[in-house]
C-alpha cells in the first residue's frame, strides 16, 4: 500500500511539533479490512431485497421524516437531556473539569459549524462563525474533522491555522500558517493520507454513481476525495428504496469498499481502520499528547460518524464529547447543543474563559 506518514519534531512542551512528509508507511491503519468476496456478496444480498430493505429502514431511523407527537417527542426530550445535559447549561462544571490541562479542540463542520442545507456545496459557515474559530484556534490547538472532501471544507473554513482532517480523517493536513501550535519551519505542512492507494476506485465508484442518480429526482452525488457521498436529502422517500438498490448495484463490484451512513447521505469509502476517533488519535499524537494525562480534548459533532470519536473519548477517559442535536439520539457524547448557533456561543464563552485566565495568570506574576 503505497501511503504518505509525517515525522514529528521533538520538543520538550510537546504542542510545537513540526509535521512533514515521510515515505515510510504508517502502521496505524493495518491496511483495509480483508472480506472475502462470497462474504460480501451474500451481505449485499444480491438475488433478494432484505439487504435493500435494512438499508432503508437504516436510512428512515437517521433521518426521520415524520415528526413524533409534541408530548411524545418533549418526554423523550426532558429524559434525554438529563443523560446529555446542555454543554452551555453545565459550560463551568466543564471548565472546572480541564483545568490545569490542555484543551484540544475537533469540531465537525456540516451541521456544527455551519446549517444543514439542500446543497452540499452551498454549507458556507457565517462570518461571525469564522471569527469566533480564528478566536478559538488562537487558545486552543484546532482541528476540523469531517466527512467532506479536505480541500472543499478548506474553502468554506478559509482559516489557514487550523489542522484539517478530510474525508472522515482519511486526508489529514496540518496548519499552513505559523501559529503558536505548528513549528515555524518552513517545511511542508502535514499531509497523513492512509488511504491514498483508493484513490483511483473511488474516482470510478463516483462517475458510476453520477450516472446511477441521473434516474433519481433530488439525489446529489459529491467526490469527497477518500470517500464517495449520495445525498438523498432532497429524494422523495418513496424512491430511497430505489436509490439503495442503485447504490448497491456499484458497491457489490468493489469488495475492498464499505457502506456508512449520515445524515442523510450515504458514503462509500475505503474499508480500512481508520474512521474520526482514529483522525482523533492521530492529531493528539503529532501534537504530543499521546500518553499525557494533562490533555482535554472536546469533540463537537452532528452525525452519526462522529460517534467513532465521542468514543474514543470516553474509552481514553479525558475530555469529552458533545452531540449537536435538536432531538434526542443514541450517543456515547456526554453533552449536547441544539444548532450552530449554540456551538458558537459555546466556543465564544470558552475563548472568553481562556482570556479570563490569561490575564489572571498574569496578574499573579506582578
Amino acid at each position: 500500500m503505497t501511503q504518505q506518514n509525517v515525522v514529528l519534531s521533538k520538543t520538550k512542551s510537546g504542542i510545537n511539533r513540526d509535521l512533514t512528509v515521510a515515505q515510510k508507511p504508517p502502521a496505524a491503519p493495518g491496511g483495509y479490512i480483508p472480506i472475502p468476496r462470497r462474504r460480501v456478496l451474500k451481505n449485499l444480498e444480491i438475488n433478494g431485497g432484505q439487504r435493500i430493505n435494512a438499508w432503508v429502514d437504516s436510512m428512515r431511523a437517521s433521518s426521520p421524516t415524520h415528526a413524533k407527537s409534541t408530548s411524545s417527542l418533549a418526554e423523550e426530550h426532558s429524559s434525554w437531556i438529563l443523560r446529555h445535559p446542555s454543554a452551555l447549561d453545565m459550560f463551568e462544571q466543564i471548565m472546572d473539569a480541564s483545568r490545569g490541562k490542555q484543551i484540544v479542540m475537533f469540531l465537525d463542520y456540516d451541521g456544527t459549524l455551519s446549517p444543514i442545507v439542500d446543497d452540499p456545496d452551498r454549507a458556507f459557515m457565517s462570518d461571525s462563525m469564522r471569527k469566533t474559530v480564528r478566536k478559538l484556534a488562537r487558545c486552543f490547538p484546532t482541528a476540523i474533522v469531517t466527512g467532506r472532501c479536505r480541500d472543499k471544507v478548506y474553502n468554506f473554513v478559509r482559516l489557514a491555522e487550523l489542522y484539517y482532517a478530510g474525508s472522515h480523517g482519511m486526508d489529514i493536513q496540518g496548519p499552513t500558517r505559523d501559529s503558536k501550535y505548528s513549528n515555524k519551519d518552513k517545511g511542508e505542512p502535514v499531509l497523513f493520507q492512509p488511504a491514498s492507494e483508493f484513490l483511483p476506485m473511488i474516482d470510478e465508484v463516483y462517475n458510476q454513481l453520477v450516472e446511477k442518480m441521473k434516474s433519481i429526482p433530488g439525489a446529489r452525488v459529491e467526490n469527497n476525495k477518500f470517500c464517495a457521498s449520495v445525498h438523498f436529502r432532497c429524494v422523495d422517500e418513496k424512491k430511497w428504496s430505489e436509490l439503495a438498490q442503485e447504490v448497491r448495484s456499484v458497491l457489490k463490484e468493489y469488495p475492498k469498499l464499505r457502506l456508512n451512513q449520515g445524515r442523510k447521505v450515504l458514503e462509500i469509502r475505503p474499508s480500512i481502520k481508520w474512521d474520526k476517533g482514529k483522525a482523533l488519535e492521530f492529531l493528539l499524537e503529532s501534537l504530543g499528547f499521546a500518553n499525557c494525562n494533562d490533555v482535554f480534548p472536546v469533540y463537537i459533532g452532528d452525525d452519526k460518524t462522529d460517534e467513532d470519536a465521542f468514543k474514543k473519548l470516553r474509552d481514553r477517559g479525558q475530555g469529552f464529547g458533545i452531540l449537536v442535536s435538536k432531538f434526542p439520539k443514541d450517543t456515547t457524547a456526554s453533552y449536547s447543543l441544539q444548532e450552530p448557533n449554540e456551538v458558537m456561543d459555546f466556543l465564544q464563552r470558552l475563548v472568553e474563559w481562556k482570556q479570563v485566565s490569561l490575564r489572571l495568570r498574569a496578574r499573579s506574576r506582578v
